[in-house]
């Protein structure tokens, strides 16, 4: 489900089969490195809507956290703590951030949720069937992920 009108009602009357939360992380810079955060969101902003597309009815993708990618760590902290405080008290059983940007590995725990990090492919001179295998590839990469982290879950209760 996506965070469009359509879906959330639907999300509202389904919650209890919905157990699963994915969240993109995209960067903003209106520095020299804008054109490079600019393509990593929207290669996780692209890969967010395939795994959404495969998991419908158990996977809530969000709009993407937006970050400047200039703040430090400890603020980008900070301010994701509090933006992930009403996540939590919604009660997620699984939450999934997806991103391109590596130093999210060491600000994220356990506890926060799965880390799922891929590096970004320049997008922007790539034939649509080109971008599309390259999509659908990544995407295949991550559902596994996905499936195994909800196999152990089950196993172990």
């Amino acid at each position: 489900m996506r965070w469009t009108a359509k879906d959330a009602a639907l999300f509202v009357g389904e919650r209890k089969y919905v157990d699963t939360l994915l969240i993109p992380f995209v960067p903003v810079t209106f520095g020299e490195g804008a054109k490079e955060a600019a393509n990593s969101g929207e290669f996780v902003e692209i890969l967010g809507h395939l795994l959404e597309k495969q998991f419908k009815g158990r996977v809530l993708l969000l709009p993407p956290y937006t970050y400047f990618a200039e703040f430090p760590g400890e603020k980008r902290r900070r301010l994701l703590d509090e933006w992930l405080h009403p996540v939590r008290e919604a009660d997620f059983r699984f939450v999934f951030f997806l991103s391109s940007d590596r130093s999210w590995k060491e600000l994220l725990s356990d506890e926060d949720g799965e880390f799922l990090w891929v590096p970004s492919v320049p997008l922007e001179h790539l034939d649509e069937q080109n971008k599309r295998a390259i999509m659908e590839n990544q995407a295949g990469q991550l559902l596994n992920i996905f499936v195994e982290k909800w196999q152990k879950a089950e196993i172990s209760s």
